[in-house]
């Protein structure tokens, strides 16, 4: 927890230091004179003063401000012309608009060098990867399969997920490399539905090559003789035409530890398709690990029928069970009340209960359970390591992927706006404390592009034109413009209530969203 929050300091710490640096240093290359530059919002916890300016850290770390002398319009007071050349309000439009835009673009900037020195040292990013993609599916139609590691898109080398580019109308060439080989398919697929397809078919849904017999001795197959690995799937390895090993697993304890392979290995002879691997592994009296039972929870309907941790679930009412997802799909088609026989090994024998599913809701949606959690260990991203560029290359790649980021991030408001994607997909600091600790314990690349990415959505959503938010200010500058002179002080006060109003209920939508996914 302690570590957790100290990310969240660290990841969003430099986004706000350089959005309000932004207003600052166009606030003093103008000539205003600035009286609080903070960190943060509420009661001061370390404060210092240098010159005429107070630098301060906040409690809130969660934003922070800059206070300029003479920037409230509703604050009535009597300036000297002295102080007049140090007031904000009375500075040019010129001048208002680049202090104003200073801190959106510097939030772009540092997006820039950001990505400008992760080019240059090289990174270390998770592959983008498809899951598993069944016979019936389109992508399977395309020419992909399960695993099937991306390299290239339309002639331009990819290096993780998030380097998709949205704004390409068509897919026309993907190169991927699957057992070892790149090879070229052509889908001629509209690019944004193709990258939601390879979102429902993401990495995390592969499944470990690692089986348990009626026992529950564990064995993994592996594509090099006693070698473990991790991002190796049993997706890939049931397409077969390559060499593999059956191995003995000494220790599979916990699922973040690697597993102890046994010197003692059979070579499993060369097949082709999944059919002849499933056979081979069955005549070996061998089952997947996600068959077996993990964990139960407590007064559920398995629980109360005698399963336990360990047992392995091979038939429900007469029909065998391949998978957990085999399971899981077969109890959502039971009726209310409906009785299942379920039928699991145990200690080598074959054992048969007797249990009612439940109905819970989860995501308000209603589904069926019997309260069990699978063994199965999942597949870890499989990372990729670049090499260093020039830096002419590496600006331009910066400046190429900040450009992209913004043009992403506006796609994305756009369909916020016109009801594409709903309102829970909006997420708040707990969704971006989350995934910063996740990223960092990826890479520091990973923590690094995210770090990017959020910097461009908030120099990108300050630009929106609402009051209290920069774009707001830079709207009433053009107000101004078109009025020649300053707007009413009604007006003014009208348009604040109604930006803090929109504001608390972003707000109020993002926190509400972060605890739905927290409960849930």
């Amino acid at each position: 927890m302690v570590q957790s929050i100290f990310i969240f300091i660290l990841f969003l710490g430099p986004l706000i230091f350089f959005h309000e640096l932004g207003h600052f240093f166009f606030a003093r290359f103008f000539g205003v004179r600035v009286e609080v530059f903070s960190i943060g919002f509420g009661p001061k916890i370390f404060k210092w003063k240098r010159k005429e300016t107070e630098y301060a850290i906040s409690a809130i770390p969660l934003g922070g401000y800059v206070k300029m002398f003479g920037d409230d319009p509703f604050r009535e007071q009597t300036l000297s012309e002295e102080e007049k050349k140090v007031a904000f309000n009375h500075k040019t439009k010129f001048a208002r608009f680049w202090i104003v835009f200073g801190g959106p673009l510097a939030n772009l900037i540092l997006a820039f060098i950001l990505y400008f020195s992760l080019v240059m040292v090289g990174e270390k990013v998770p592959e983008t990867r498809f899951g598993y993609v069944p016979q019936s599916s389109l992508l399977f139609d395309m020419g992909f399969r399960s695993g099937d590691s991306i390299r290239e898109i339309n002639g331009k080398p990819l290096v993780s997920f998030d380097d998709l580019n949205v704004s390409e109308s068509l897919v026309e060439e993907i190169k991927v490399e699957r057992q070892g080989q790149i090879i070229s398919v052509k889908p001629a697929y509209n690019a944004t539905s193709f990258m939601e397809l390879l979102m429902e078919h993401s990495a995390g849904s592969l499944k470990a090559p690692i089986f348990v017999d009626l026992q529950g001795n564990a064995f993994a197959v592996t594509k090099t003789l006693n070698v473990y690995d991790p991002g190796y799937s049993m997706e890939e390895a049931s397409m077969g035409g390559v060499d593999l090993w059956l191995q003995p697993i000494i220790n599979i304890q916990k699922q973040d530890e690697m597993p102890v392979l046994d010197a003692k290995s059979e070579m499993i002879p060369k097949f082709e398709g999944e059919a002849a691997f499933n056979q081979w592994i069955a005549s070996k009296n061998l089952y997947p690990i996600d068959l077996q039972v993990g964990s139960i929870v407590m007064q559920s309907p398995a629980d109360k029928s005698g399963l336990r941790q360990g047992d392995i679930i091979v038939e429900l009412s007469g029909n065998k069970i391949k998978s957990f997802e085999d399971l899981r799909s077969s109890v959502q088609k039971v009726k209310p009340e409906e009785e299942l026989e379920v039928t699991f090994m145990r200690e080598g024998k074959a054992k048969k209960v007797k249990l009612t599913p439940e109905a819970k809701t989860v995501d308000k949606k209603t589904v069926m359970t019997i309260g069990v959690f699978s063994a199965q260990r999942i597949v870890l991203p499989r990372m990729r390591e670049t090499a260093p560029v020039g830096v002419f290359a590496g600006a331009q790649l910066a400046f190429s992927r900040t450009v992209e980021g913004v043009v992403k991030t506006v796609a994305g408001y756009k369909k916020l706006i016109t009801k594409e994607v709903g309102l829970n997909n909006i997420g708040g600091p707990l969704a971006i404390g989350k995934v910063a600790s996740d990223t960092f314990n990826i890479s520091l690349s990973m923590f690094f592009r995210l770090m990017a990415i959020i910097s461009i959505n908030l120099g990108v959503i300050n630009l929106f034109p609402i009051p209290v938010l920069d774009g707001g200010h830079i709207m009433f500058l053009g107000f101004e413009l078109i009025n020649r002179g300053p707007l009413s002080r009604r007006k003014l006060e009208l348009a604040q209530r109604f930006g803090v109003s929109f504001l608390f209920l972003l707000i109020f939508i993002a926190l509400f969203n972060d605890i739905s996914r927290l409960i849930s």
